[in-house]
């Protein structure tokens, strides 16, 4: 960040998070899924979809996702815990992009799995409150893989930061679990973890304009590089870094990097 005044800088993006960072962000955007379900169990399941098959464009994210809650009845958590083996059938044939049905059959048998032994997915990932977020993804892969019949393609949905992955989708599930303002956007149900631990999701956008920023040096975009624009973000809020993914993503998106 070298020759960038911080201040000016912190100023021009407070007001970009206070922009987008409200209600109407909701519903052009994957994480109107999780919020059209009141259960938390509803909200982390549907969230954890909606945040896997982020990729591609956001309305055909969203439909999928609607069709998918629709094949689980629109109860997702029920269906998962209290399926028999003829409700499945409803789930085969369901494909985005490269997540076909046996990717979907595995999340199921594995949220059915972790939901015997726990009444939250926040236990998959922060088994315990000293986990920081490198460790905590790192361990749900490894968590989410332990079942000795997991297929193998499935793995390329669920990266982690061990394979230098920036991780960028469960990253952004992440913020949906654990930020919490009143703004109405993020769902604040997780508390192992604080807000100034997370990790900024680096998804195109962001990148983006993180480097025409100054934000963001590192030409992979990588771990290394999230955690860089990361810790960049902490200097402007140690506490809430990850709230500027609604400034940088924004400016991107429907600014196309107008930057001062």
């Amino acid at each position: 960040m070298n020759g960038i005044n911080i201040f000016d800088l912190k100023e021009f993006l407070d007001k970009k998070v206070e922009q987008y960072n409200t209600p109407d962000f909701i519903p052009n955007d994957p994480i109107s899924i999780p919020h059209s379900f009141s259960l938390k169990q509803d909200r982390e399941i549907m969230g954890f979809f909606a945040a896997i098959f982020a990729w591609g464009q956001r309305k055909t994210i969203i439909n999928k996702c609607k069709e998918l809650a629709h094949r689980m009845d629109n109860s997702p958590y029920d269906f998962i815990t209290g399926h028999n083996d003829a409700d499945l059938k409803k789930l085969l044939d369901f494909k985005h992009r490269t997540f076909n049905d046996t990717d979907l059959l595995y999340c199921i048998d594995f949220m059915k799995r972790h939901y015997t032994t726990s009444d939250s997915l926040e236990e998959a990932f922060f088994p315990d409150k000293n986990m920081d977020v490198e460790s905590a993804l790192n361990y749900f892969q490894i968590y989410f893989f332990s079942h000795p019949d997991a297929p193998h393609r499935t793995r390329k949905h669920i990266p982690s930061p061990k394979q230098k992955s920036a991780c960028k989708r469960l990253n952004m599930y992440l913020r949906w679990m654990v930020r919490k303002d009143n703004k109405g956007v993020d769902f604040g149900l997780w508390e192992k973890v604080s807000p100034g631990q997370l990790i900024c999701p680096l998804d195109l956008h962001v990148e983006r304009t993180a480097r025409k920023m100054g934000l963001l040096e590192r030409d992979k975009p990588d771990w290394k590089a999230a955690v860089e624009l990361t810790e960049n973000l902490r200097l402007l809020d140690i506490t809430d870094p990850a709230k500027y993914d609604f400034a940088l993503f924004g400016i991107s998106i429907e600014e196309k990097c107008i930057i001062p």
